[in-house]
């Protein structure tokens, strides 16, 4: 299988990396996730104009791109600058799952998410989840003008400013049962939802949301009452992919940041880079990201594969990618020295961010266990 990328997608990759190089600096990246807004509304309109935001989409969907390859590129390279704007949560998560589920009406605001006029957010994990994506508690209940929701959601990404939701509840079923999960598109300005957002640790904003006796007309119903799982499953891999993909790049800014202090930094009148046993411990580095792109590689071949070998793939990068990510996070900060901890240094963003992202849809642990199961599915 040839895994060269086309030349739209090595244009994509060279514009924006070029524009996340020129015009988002380490220093204008501080600024922005420390901000009381989470993100720059100017930056995110010039990601819809450059078309990024588009090539997250499928032709059929309004946009240029939405194969496993389109995703990895745009978020490498988001990943190389510690992009806080919210591509995940809006173009991949929440648009994912409308383009899915969604009818005629409501993809209509696949287009305002493409010119990035809407920002719409996944609503899905819930306090005691832990990472198990059939688990949900928050209920709805039918009702004569439609639907009641009531329930809790946990680190919703930029929910702040989000104009939409994609919420999932439980219509029917256990609390861990597959079947009887539903999914509703919420207005940000809907009665009886409440949004308390805070500073997320490793830069931007995430926020909770409650709902009590939360009234929806039918209408907000997306897809299949009751069969929002498959649904779900499809958005989050997705979302893995660009999570996988994300933490690549900013391994190798971590990489590069690195070598570059090993080639500059004297110790005993000579560059440190020239001691062998910190030449071995790059080299064991160097292997490591290699193995974790080719984990990338291969999820975002699979992505469009059946359902066992496409999930599998992407259980698969986030256990390689959480070991691999907390390696270099650790090693690059051990290279460097004391100076590598500093608040200073984009290098310590770069060593969080990679442990935040373990910890997102799914940490090494889980997809571990998951990546387990799915092979004795196979196997049966």
């Amino acid at each position: 299988m040839n895994f060269e990328h086309t030349q739209e997608r090595r244009m994509l990759a060279d514009s924006l990396n070029r524009f996340v190089a020129e015009q988002y600096s380490f220093e204008k990246r501080d600024r922005i996730a420390a901000s009381a807004h989470g993100f720059s509304t100017e930056i995110w309109q010039q990601f819809a104009e450059l078309g990024v935001i588009g090539a997250l989409f499928r032709e059929t969907d309004g946009g240029f791109g939405g194969a496993g390859f389109d995703i990895a590129v745009v978020f490498e390279a988001l990943g190389r600058g510690l992009v806080v704007e919210p591509l995940l949560g809006s173009a991949v998560l929440a648009g994912e799952a409308i383009a899915t589920a969604g009818n005629a009406a409501q993809k209509t605001v696949l287009d305002e998410l493409i010119a990035g006029s809407t920002i719409a957010a996944l609503a899905h994990d819930e306090p005691d989840s832990y990472y198990e994506l059939a688990r949900v508690q928050s209920r709805a209940e039918r009702s004569a003008s439609g639907w009641v929701l009531s329930g809790a959601k946990a680190v919703v990404a930029q929910g702040e400013q989000s104009d939409l939701f994609v919420v999932s509840a439980r219509s029917a079923g256990a609390v861990d049962d597959e079947a009887g999960i539903s999914l509703f598109l919420v207005p940000a300005t809907t009665p009886g939802l409440v949004v308390r957002g805070y500073p997320a640790i490793d830069g931007g904003r995430a926020a909770e949301l409650t709902f009590n006796e939360m009234a929806l007309g039918a209408d907000a119903l997306l897809g299949v009452e009751g069969q929002g799982y498959a649904t779900l499953e499809r958005a989050i891999g997705r979302g893995v992919l660009a999570l996988c993909a994300e933490a690549l790049g900013a391994m190798e800014a971590a990489r590069a940041a690195t070598l570059e202090y090993l080639r500059t930094r004297k110790q005993f009148g000579v560059f440190i880079g020239s001691f062998q046993a910190l030449q071995h411990r790059m080299a064991d580095l160097l292997l490591e990201i290699e193995q974790a792109r080719s984990a990338v590689i291969n999820a975002a071949a699979a992505l469009d594969a059946d359902r066992l070998t496409r999930e599998r793939a992407l259980s698969a990068a986030k256990f390689s990618i959480g070991r691999i990510g907390a390696l270099v996070a650790e090693e690059s900060i051990q290279l460097h020295g004391g100076i590598g901890m500093t608040w200073e240094l984009p290098l310590a963003h770069y060593a969080k961010r990679l442990v935040m992202i373990d910890h997102q849809l799914g940490d090494e642990d889980h997809h571990l266990q998951r990546y387990i199961a799915l092979g004795k599915q196979l196997a049966a």
